[in-house]
């Protein structure tokens, strides 16, 4: 007989697969739309460099200043990336292909390994049995307890937030994206991807230490692409780790299902919503990730219910930085605080 919960669970993944049939009547690009999008991020993130290299002659900080705006135009082009990763953001996939290589010397992400790395992430979210490429290490209350001391010690730092919006995007792209990690083994293209980016950024940041020497280096390129990192991190992290996000594991495990149920709705003002590409709406991203992200509101409009589902306010995302493992007794994150009551 099948207890509450699993038919609960069934009857979801049932109406998350009815969802697909509906989404993909809004999975068609507008080239117009993709090229205006484009050119509405793209010109004033020149645009604001050039203002933050002239204003080094009036004031550091002002510098500064406008390098910490421009980080959130940064963090919009990684999500036009992003959906050209998907396929979604023009009709013609070579033409996205190379705009999306374009943008990841931007966003200092080889464009082909982490298209392939989140397309991973996409077909194993949410699985238990699935988990280490392209999601936050997220450790079940009994894998936590199995380990030795030093064992969660080292997860309790990692989880620690200074690690994970910190250390970690800094670590991510500075760093790791230099080498196509997770595909080491994975043929030439990727390592020609992160190669060809390397090769590119090389040439970028030549010519502004050249022309600038290293302050523009140092007081706009680095500010700009760390805090939109940690921007970015932020943003991944608030989609999937909240309370009651969906993880399983063998054949409890559905795609669509997790798709709907293990990634949030985050509510943002409409100016950040904008500076993030409705990326915030990735319940319905995750479901259909075919659709451009110009259209995903309308989708909320047009679907009353899918407005409802796994909503995340910003009070509410703040609150999540304390969840840190998965219980499976109760199916939902929980402290490491909880998880000693939970033992006792």
């Amino acid at each position: 007989m099948i207890s509450t919960e699993q038919d609960t669970a069934q009857t979801t993944g049932r109406q998350a697969k009815d969802w697909v049939a509906i989404l993909a009547r809004y999975r068609e690009p507008s080239v117009r739309r993709s090229v205006w999008e484009l050119a509405a991020t793209l010109i004033p993130f020149f645009a604001l460099w050039a203002l933050a290299w002239a204003a080094m002659s009036v004031s550091l900080w002002l510098t500064l200043a406008i390098s910490t705006v421009n980080a959130l135009f940064l963090v919009r082009l990684f999500c036009i990336q992003h959906d050209c990763g998907h396929a979604s953001f023009f009709p013609n996939r070579t033409a996205q292909d190379w705009v999306g290589r374009f943008l990841g010397v931007l966003t200092l992400t080889p464009y082909d390994v982490w298209r392939r790395t989140h397309a991973i992430h996409h077909a194993q979210h949410g699985n238990l049995d699935q988990r280490g490429i392209g999601d936050v290490m997220t450790l079940t209350v009994a894998e936590y307890r199995a380990r030795g001391w030093l064992g969660r010690l080292m997860y309790r730092a990692y989880r620690h937030p200074f690690t994970l919006f910190v250390l970690g995007p800094s670590y991510l792209f500075l760093l790791q994206n230099r080498l196509p990690v997770g595909l080491m083994r994975s043929g030439w293209r990727f390592w020609g991807s992160a190669w060809g980016t390397n090769a590119a950024l090389a040439l970028v940041l030549g010519a502004i230490i050249w022309f600038g020497g290293v302050m523009p280096f140092l007081l706009i390129f680095l500010p700009t692409s760390i805090i939109a990192g940690s921007i970015g991190v932020w943003l991944f992290y608030v989609q999937h780790q909240f309370e009651d996000t969906h993880w399983s594991k063998g054949e409890e495990w559905q795609l669509h299902e997790a798709a709907l149920a293990g990634s949030s709705h985050y509510v943002l003002p409409q100016p950040l919503r904008w500076l993030s590409a409705n990326i915030g709406i990735h319940h319905v991203h995750h479901l259909y990730s075919r659709i451009p992200f110009y259209r995903l509101p309308q989708i909320l409009r047009d679907h009353a219910e899918l407005a409802q589902m796994k909503r995340l306010t910003l009070w509410d995302s703040l609150r999540s930085v304390n969840l840190h493992l998965w219980d499976e007794g109760s199916r939902r994150l929980v402290s490491f605080r909880e998880a000693r009551r939970l033992a006792s």
